[in-house]
């Protein structure tokens, strides 16, 4: 016998989960839907949606201070000194003093890291056909336009 009582909660889509609801809340459901799709991708592999973040920008913009990192995974500085940690201890990753700046560590990937990082960008680019589904090449470039310029109104 099931005790759960059913939810009340309407799925997304409907009510002000749908498209009459407050587009800050709809714009957070949808990438909370997507980090979900993600890391259910990327668990058989070990590696979570902000671990993956952190290894793309390692390897996208080699040099980069923890700070500058957590603000590009969208993490606190904090989280990013956690994840950094971990994929050490996993050899994903590596730091070292920086050569001017003894103080500055300098995070690059492994030999591993990038071996794992290259299957992780697979199953995670695996995803876009689903976003893409229903949208012209216009309508994307207008929502991809749309989704920057709401990240540029960040103080």
């Amino acid at each position: 016998m099931n005790d759960k009582a059913p939810s009340l909660a309407p799925a997304p889509g409907d009510g002000k989960r749908g498209t009459h609801g407050y587009l800050g809340y709809l714009l957070r459901q949808a990438a909370t839907a997507h980090r979900q799709r993600m890391e259910k991708a990327l668990s058989g592999l070990g590696l979570t949606a902000p671990q993956f973040t952190v290894m793309t920008m390692v390897e996208a913009y080699p040099g980069l201070s923890g700070a500058d990192l957590a603000r590009l995974a969208l993490v606190t500085p904090q989280t990013v000194s956690v994840i950094l940690a971990n994929l050490e201890r996993a050899d994903l990753v590596r730091r070292t003093p920086h050569a001017v700046h003894g103080r500055i560590l300098e995070v690059v990937l492994t030999e591993a890291g990038r071996a794992l990082l290259v299957d992780a960008r697979a199953r995670v680019h695996a995803l876009e056909p689903d976003l893409q589904a229903d949208l012209t090449p216009e309508a994307e470039d207008a929502v991809r336009r749309w989704l920057v310029a709401v990240a540029q109104l960040a103080p």
